[in-house]
């Protein structure tokens, strides 16, 4: 479906910066060093920083010609089974193996990723194309949960449980779990399920450190209304469905960015990627 006004104006001029990160070239800081280097042109000018471009300027980065395709064209979202074991990096100076090296190729944008997950966490991972769409999905203003499948040797007490989302001093912030589940067990290791919503490092870690347990295995499996399909092997992605990508644009308030297809199958229905959340509509099939 359409965003909110099928009759909408003419595209204004936008930031320069913002596009090609929009579009994702890079960071907005990595371009606005570009452009302060004569990196970027406009229309076969150089760039200048805070620079306005319309939809049809032609933008070139070190020769190449850049796309314009962020204000109409549909985001794509991956999501992945993230292995233990691998790196959420571009280039890894150590050369571990990173998790853009499983990626497919994207012709005229690159995979930014939603966030990061520690070297040895598995799980659930997002990437899109769209650089709007990746700030939106892990501004802390956006306010998205995140949940884990957490490992541990021993099992907490009622009173660890209640320290853990009442919330512990950890280098110089409060934090906690707003959600906190046992799972399952056998002697020595025990399973909980875990929510929070801002990923710092290691903050599940040295939550269960602060009330002397040990984490011995950690993976996400949602992000927000997104949840870790069991059909997605470890170290392998799957494209999400439009059906999905607009559910999610319209959750951000970002639907009428984007142009999207009026069909909605029931196939799209059945392998939605999404669970009942907050604020996320979806469609009926038609």
């Amino acid at each position: 479906m359409a965003g909110r006004d099928s009759n909408k104006a003419a595209p204004q001029p936008e930031n320069l910066q913002r596009v090609l990160a929009d579009l994702g070239v890079g960071s907005r800081r990595a371009v606005g060093d570009w452009i302060k280097a004569g990196r970027v042109l406009v229309d076969g000018e150089t760039a200048q920083l805070s620079q306005r471009v319309s939809a049809d300027a032609v933008i070139e980065f070190d020769g190449r010609n850049i796309t314009r395709r962020d204000i109409t064209t549909r985001p794509r979202i991956l999501v992945m089974n993230k292995s233990p074991g691998t790196i959420v990096t571009r280039n890894d100076p150590k050369g571990r193996t990173t998790v853009f090296e499983k990626l497919p190729r994207i012709k005229g944008a690159r995979w930014l990723s939603v966030g990061r997950l520690d070297f040895n966490t598995s799980g659930l991972l997002l990437f899109t194309d769209n650089g709007l769409l990746a700030q939106a999905l892990t501004h802390p203003s956006s306010q998205i949960d995140r949940e884990y499948a957490v490992r541990v040797r021993g099992k907490l007490r009622k009173d660890q449980i209640a320290r853990l989302k009442r919330g512990v001093k950890i280098d110089g912030h409060v934090q906690r779990f707003s959600d906190l589940q046992y799972y399952d067990g056998g002697k020595a290791n025990h399973w909980y399920h875990v929510v929070l919503f801002e990923g710092r490092n290691r903050e599940i870690h040295k939550l269960f450190k602060s009330v002397g347990i040990m984490v011995s295995r950690l993976k996400r499996v949602r992000y927000g209304p997104v949840i870790l399909p069991s059909k997605i092997a470890v170290g392998r992605c799957l494209e999400m469905s439009e059906y999905d990508v607009v559910a999610i644009c319209r959750w951000l308030e970002l639907d009428d960015r984007f142009t999207f297809s009026r069909v909605r199958s029931k196939r799209a229905m059945r392998d939605s990627m999404l669970i009942p959340y907050p604020g996320v509509a979806l469609d009926q099939p038609g």
